[in-house]
């Protein structure tokens, strides 16, 4: 079974920087695109980022790029997310995901979930 749980999360002035990670147990981490989303409050939960497996091809929702950056250590079973300049409406709970084979931006095609962390930007 694989578990995910995120840790980093927080509360961050606007222009702050922060990182949030995942990390990954009970499967061959590099076999699994990893995902991050972000449900704020009252909102659908929306993609944020994807990884492919190797690492070597990244996506980004509108939003956050330039801002973000998602990236992986398969030696270490970790997905990361640091987040620059980050604005008040980027306050929300920031999940991951992953899956075998799907990279987008559905969150209902993503197999297996953590358990999420806050992130919280004051104005």
């Amino acid at each position: 079974q694989v578990q995910l749980v995120e840790s980093g999360g927080g509360l961050v002035q606007a222009g702050g920087s922060l990182r949030v990670s995942c990390a990954a147990s009970g499967c061959t981490f590099s076999n699994y695109v990893m995902g991050w989303f972000r449900q704020a409050p009252g909102k659908e939960r929306e993609f944020v980022a994807a990884i492919r497996r190797s690492g070597d091809t990244t996506y980004y929702t509108d939003s956050v790029k330039g801002r973000f950056t998602i990236s992986r250590d398969n030696a270490k079973n970790t997905v990361y997310l640091q987040m620059n300049s980050l604005k008040p409406e980027d306050t929300a709970v920031y999940y991951c995901a992953a899956d075998p084979y799907y990279s987008g931006t559905s969150a209902g095609r993503y197999l297996y979930w953590g358990q999420g962390t806050q992130v919280t930007v004051s104005s």
